[in-house]
């Protein structure tokens, strides 16, 4: 980013809280509860039919699936595709733009790898500490 951007998007925050942290809207559409796991499923596993989807996510219901799927298909990450056959037919993959989050949820993977155990440490020492 160059300084002038720096600058005005600094100016931007002051007068829009909301600007203050640019990423806060990617966060609340890709980061949101279950939309992860679903992006990345289709993203490793390709097309899916919705069943298919229930069982590789394991513990999420029905109804949050369909939710998931609906707002993700809303925000231009998944493409639905319904096959007017008996019975009918619909899938779900991944798309461009979905797919453009994958070297992001490579890092994020890199991160956990390397990290989550220092969290863990981290929690352990937080929730043991007798002066808190």
């Amino acid at each position: 980013m160059r300084m002038a951007d720096s600058a005005t998007l600094m100016e931007s925050a002051s007068a829009d809280p909301e600007l203050a942290c640019p990423v806060g809207p990617v966060v609340d559409i890709v980061f949101s509860r279950w939309t992860t796991p679903i992006l990345w499923t289709l993203n490793m596993h390709g097309r899916q039919r919705f069943v298919e989807l229930e069982r590789r996510i394991a513990r999420i219901t029905p109804k949050v699936l369909t939710q998931r799927l609906r707002q993700l298909e809303r925000d231009g990450m998944v493409v639905r595709t319904y096959h007017p056959e008996v019975p009918p037919r619909v899938e779900y993959e991944i798309s461009d733009l979905g797919r453009s989050l994958a070297p992001l949820f490579a890092h994020l993977a890199e991160w956990a790898s390397a990290n989550l155990d220092k969290v863990e440490v981290a929690r352990h020492d937080y929730d043991t500490d007798s002066a808190r």
